[in-house]
């Protein structure tokens, strides 16, 4: 595959047919002396990752050819422009928002592969073939409440970000790694066009991020905050969050805050407590 589509919407783009990790590749390439070279929308993606990682230290494995592992480098400074003065670009409070922009990114574009799939063979009137995607805060795609994607955000410089996704494209019920996991394929039942589908994923990446620093990293006027919380399915819902330092805090998911923080409020003692990592669980009864 030439990837055409993909190619023409970031300023560099590098296929390779194997790597451990595709962000580890680019963190090593976007510091290293060749890194002017390696502009703010550079991509690195491959269908063979064989270290690849996951958050907390996971591991990522798939086999050969059914998924996309794909790492984009976000240079906020290098986007804001030469001349853009320090109200344009990011706070520091503002890089958490970085993962949450690239999860509805590719939430939506997972969004119009399942609407795509549903028009093929004459589905739902809505679009949907009454597939369910929505954003697993922070991190994960999900669909039908299987998780399809993760996504990893590593800061590898002072003003350098690498966005790391894991997408499973055509996995079938023997290669999943996880009973909690599916693909595009199993989904929806066909195969997804693999170069619609990273093109539709990097454009809004990338659309979403400018918007993101040209607002200085207000997710309010930017309207990051918005298309967040519409493919947010945590947003309402009870959950289990797995802290970090250990312990766990269950209660209702209410909102984001300006940092891009989960705020549940706690079962036992009904106050907003603000969660910035930990492992989320929607609660079913």
């Amino acid at each position: 595959m030439e990837w055409e589509r993909s190619r023409a919407v970031v300023p560099r783009f590098e296929w390779l047919e194997t790597a451990g990790s595709t962000n580890d590749v680019l963190r090593e390439a976007a510091t290293g002396p060749d890194a002017a070279g390696w502009p703010h929308g550079a991509v690195v993606v491959t269908d063979d990752q064989t270290r690849g990682r996951g958050r907390l230290g996971r591991t990522w494995l798939a086999p050969t050819g059914k998924t996309l592992a794909i790492s984009v480098l976000l240079r906020p400074a290098a986007a804001a422009g030469p001349g853009a003065g320090r109200a344009t670009r990011l706070p520091a409070d503002a890089f958490g928002w970085l993962p949450l922009i690239a999860g509805v990114a590719m939430t939506e574009t997972v969004r119009d592969a399942v609407a795509a799939a549903s028009a093929d063979r004459g589905g739902e009137d809505d679009g949907t073939g009454g597939v369910d995607v929505e954003l697993k805060w922070p991190n994960d795609v999900l669909v039908s409440g299987y998780k399809a994607c993760g996504i990893l955000s590593e800061l590898v410089a002072e003003d350098a970000v690498v966005i790391g996704a894991g997408l499973n494209l055509t996995l079938d019920e023997h290669d999943l790694p996880t009973l909690t996991s599916t693909s595009l394929l199993l989904a929806t039942g066909r195969r997804p066009d693999a170069d619609a589908v990273l093109s539709g994923y990097l454009s809004r990446l990338l659309d979403l991020v400018d918007r993101f620093i040209a607002s200085g990293g207000d997710p309010s006027a930017s309207g990051v905050a918005e298309r967040v919380a519409a493919v947010c399915g945590t947003l309402g819902h009870e959950v289990r969050v797995e802290l970090p330092g250990g312990g766990e805090l269950v209660g209702v998911a209410e909102r984001l805050d300006d940092d891009g923080r989960l705020v549940v409020r706690d079962r036992e003692n009904g106050e907003p407590q603000a969660v910035a990592a930990g492992d989320v669980t929607h609660l079913r009864y």
